[in-house]
């Protein structure tokens, strides 16, 4: 479980973002996956197709994007990469980053 509300406090008060690596890594040796910050996608916000689909892209001319993973200020139900919304371009908030990534072997 990543950082979130309950698991973040000090003297009963939400201590904010934390430093990576503070947990351990999930199967894929990635860290922070689940909590800390929600992550900025890519993806243009869309509802979902009815049907069943593979990686779905969003709009590509888009305004709003998706953003995913729960943040340390929210409860252990939003902890997952399931849970997502929509936030304008630009929008900043206190609980809201991006991941940086290298390829493997780099």
């Amino acid at each position: 479980m990543g950082w979130y509300v309950w698991n973040n406090t000090i003297s009963g008060y939400t201590s904010g973002t934390k430093p990576v690596a503070q947990k351990q890594a999930n199967r894929w040796g990635l860290y922070d996956m689940h909590g800390n910050v929600y992550e900025w996608c890519q993806d243009g916000y869309a509802d979902y197709p009815a049907g069943p689909v593979t990686d779905p892209q969003g709009f590509n001319y888009h305004f709003i994007d998706v953003v995913r993973g729960g943040s340390w200020s929210n409860e252990a139900r939003y902890e997952r990469s399931a849970y997502r919304y929509g936030a304008f371009k630009g929008y900043r908030f206190y609980d809201l980053g991006f991941r940086l990534a290298l390829p493997p072997g780099q």
